[in-house]
């Protein structure tokens, strides 16, 4: 049949993922980096996945479609809630059980603010001289870097709710691979802040909610959000935006964003 239905131009879609989150019913996917209409069936044409697209990717189209199947839409949301419920089910569990013992999950917490950074030796100088410079010179010249993570655990998918930690914390929230991408993170994003870590797509949860309990129920005082710029980090920034704006509070906040080579590109 003839009826109208959207059309993706994957040459001007960015990947944000907005379009398939906004469609109730389950007709988009990101799909290596590009929204897909993978259901047509599942595309009731009302064109919910519109108003929100940044790059005006998404437009109506009349062609030949297979028609709405409300009731194929009906049974796909219930087995999608049904996993969620069988994940958090999961996730409750496995809480329970560390907090029976586990110490990978035990609570920690760390007083890194007055912990110097140690002297150390210099990558390439086992033999005690480069560049023409005596060992103790050497040695004196290099600061061993210090870790400034300030508790355990960093997982977002681990982490309390509510913890001594976060009483009158300044919160980093920041994609997995920012670490590994930029090399001074320790000292200049996470020093004096609780971090909280994950990837969205990795996990392929959505984090605000809990971020939202965290944010509301702690006297937190600025949130910091770190990502790379690869478009599935959008969906950590929109979690934790969306969890500024629904905890109630008025917090000052910021979007760093880290290149795949290493640099602040904002």
């Amino acid at each position: 049949m003839v009826r109208k239905i959207i059309h993706i131009d994957e040459e001007k879609c960015n990947g944000c993922g907005i379009c398939a989150d906004a469609c109730h019913e389950g007709a988009i996917e990101i799909i290596d980096g590009k929204a897909k209409l993978t259901r047509e069936n599942f595309c009731d044409g009302f064109g919910d996945c519109l108003p929100g697209c940044p790059m005006g990717a998404i437009t109506f189209e009349e062609r030949e479609a297979p028609a709405y199947d409300a009731q194929a839409v009906k049974k796909a949301q219930e087995e999608k809630k049904m996993g969620e419920m069988n994940a958090d089910n999961m996730e409750a569990m496995m809480h329970e059980h560390h907090e029976g013992g586990c110490p990978g999950s035990r609570m920690m917490q760390f007083k890194r603010e007055d912990m110097p950074a140690a002297p150390g030796v210099m990558p390439g100088m086992a033999q005690g001289m480069t560049l023409g410079m005596a060992p103790e010179a050497a040695t004196a010249a290099y600061v061993k870097p210090a870790s400034r993570l300030a508790q355990w655990p960093c997982q977002i998918k681990l982490l309390p709710t509510q913890a001594p930690f976060f009483n009158g914390a300044k919160l980093l929230i920041a994609a997995d691979c920012t670490a590994y991408a930029y090399a001074n993170m320790h000292e200049d994003f996470m020093k004096g802040r609780v971090t909280l870590i994950g990837c969205p797509k990795l996990d392929a949860v959505d984090y605000s909610e809990k971020l939202t309990e965290i944010i509301r129920d702690n006297d937190i005082k600025s949130v910091t959000i770190v990502r790379m710029e690869v478009p599935c980090c959008g969906g950590l920034q929109r979690a934790a935006e969306t969890a500024l704006r629904n905890s109630g509070k008025f917090i000052p906040w910021q979007v760093v964003t880290i290149s795949r080579d290493g640099r602040i590109l904002d």
